[in-house]
């Protein structure tokens, strides 16, 4: 008995041992990914003539348990050596993104962190930038690209991009001007196709596409690194459901990049407001003539760039997503659904996997809402409107007045508010008590 006493105590220590340890470890690598960002931001302080290291919130999407840098004004967070920790409000949205709470413009990370030290960087550093983009001048744009879903404008961004990657990957300076030249010529004709396409891509390209670049800089990546991250992320973008909104993180990254090769345009960057047209400062800094009759040019030299298989695949998937689409349609504006309209909305949702549905909207598989009037969970789809002023969701299944919830959504209530039906419409609403 005695000795299992001793054995009990033994492994008590053990298990106590290691349990601490983990915590240790782990609290390590936090203090770790903050002292990493921290060395890099200072280092490349020069490029925005600030230092972009700030207030940071990692988050664990499962259990919303935080780790912070600094504190904050409300002392949620308990102070662990030289980090924070707590559990972010349920009423906060969880992304990678920049967000205030608290008295305090954060960064916000989910956890957890790429492996590779550059890729943890580069993360860390794009959300920086947006925290500190207003003080930069830069306001912050989200617009749709909505053409970017249709089959030629799919096309036409696919050839750029393809044109990039050999622009990229070479090391002489005559065919990285002809593939530059191409990827730009590709990208004034898909505008050419889609008139109002160079203000809204511009729009995200200043915002995301401006951030990307900024994480690249800081990241660190060698030349090497920087090709191969380039390559990798546009295969891996090529596979997304979408383009409409993450194709800016490819973009700009890369022109950027090829232009800092050129030592004689340092420092670019800060050349550009939230007024510049990044196609024509591009083209200009590149000193690249772009032939006028763009359909002719394009077509002689699509194939260089895979071009077949790429049309060829587009007109399948051009087929394949009508169906998708009716269904879209039928189940949020032709049947009864349930219209949130919004007050004061916040979201998280992932840019890759949108559907735009004609000029209705965007299909949203995944999405997360709060608002005045509570928190919208959606895993099953929802439609947002174009203009953002509202999302559909399927007519509720059960309601007990608080917890609301219907095919693949939930929705927690606040006081005050109510979902009715709209005998004239047949649709669910809410509406104030």
């Amino acid at each position: 008995m005695l000795k299992k006493f001793y054995i009990l105590i033994l492994l008590f220590i053990f298990l106590q041992q290691s349990f601490g340890q983990k915590i240790l470890t782990f609290q390590d690598s936090i203090s770790t990914y903050f002292d990493e960002i921290k060395v890099e931001a200072n280092k490349h302080q020069q490029m925005w003539a600030k230092n972009l290291y700030g207030p940071i919130l990692l988050v664990n999407p499962n259990t919303r348990q935080l780790f912070a840098n600094f504190p904050e004004t409300a002392a949620i967070l308990k102070q662990f050596g030289e980090i924070y920790s707590g559990i972010l409000p349920n009423e906060i949205n969880i992304a990678n993104t920049a967000v205030n709470w608290n008295g305090r413009g954060w960064a916000m990370i989910m956890l957890p962190l790429p492996v590779y030290k550059q890729d943890r960087l580069n993360l860390l550093g794009h959300e920086l930038f947006h925290v500190s983009q207003p003080s930069l001048g830069f306001k912050l744009f989200n617009t749709e690209n909505n053409h970017l879903d249709q089959k030629d404008g799919r096309i036409y961004l696919r050839l750029e991009l393809e044109a990039l990657k050999k622009a990229i990957q070479t090391n002489n300076g005559t065919q990285k001007k002809i593939h530059l030249t191409n990827a730009l010529a590709f990208r004034k004709y898909r505008y050419l196709l889609y008139p109002g396409a160079d203000t809204t891509e511009n729009l995200l390209e200043l915002n995301e596409g401006i951030a990307e670049y900024t994480g690249l800089v800081i990241s660190g990546r060698n030349k090497k690194q920087n090709t191969d991250h380039f390559v990798q992320s546009i295969n891996s973008f090529l596979s997304n459901p979408t383009f409409v909104r993450s194709f800016a993180y490819q973009t700009i990254p890369i022109y950027g990049y090829l232009l800092d090769l050129d030592n004689t345009k340092n420092g670019w960057n800060r050349e550009i407001t939230i007024k510049t047209n990044l196609t024509d400062y591009f083209t200009k800094a590149f000193d690249i003539s772009i032939p006028t009759d763009l359909k002719k040019t394009t077509d002689l030299f699509l194939n260089q760039y895979n071009g077949k298989a790429i049309i060829s695949e587009e007109k399948t998937r051009e087929e394949k997503i009508k169906k998708p689409i009716a269904e879209c349609k039928n189940k949020f504006i032709t049947q009864s659904h349930f219209e949130l309209v919004f007050e004061q909305m916040n979201v998280s949702f992932d840019p890759r996997n949108i559907m735009p549905i004609e000029d209705k909207g965007n299909f949203y598989p995944n999405i997360r809402i709060t608002d005045n009037w509570g928190i919208l969970t959606v895993e099953n789809g929802a439609l947002m409107s174009s203009n953002w002023d509202k999302i559909s969701v399927t007519v509720p299944l059960k309601n007990d007045n608080k917890n609301i919830s219907g095919d693949g959504w939930t929705l927690e209530l606040k006081n005050g508010f109510s979902v009715t039906k709209n005998e004239t419409t047949g649709n669910y609403e809410l509406i104030k008590k």
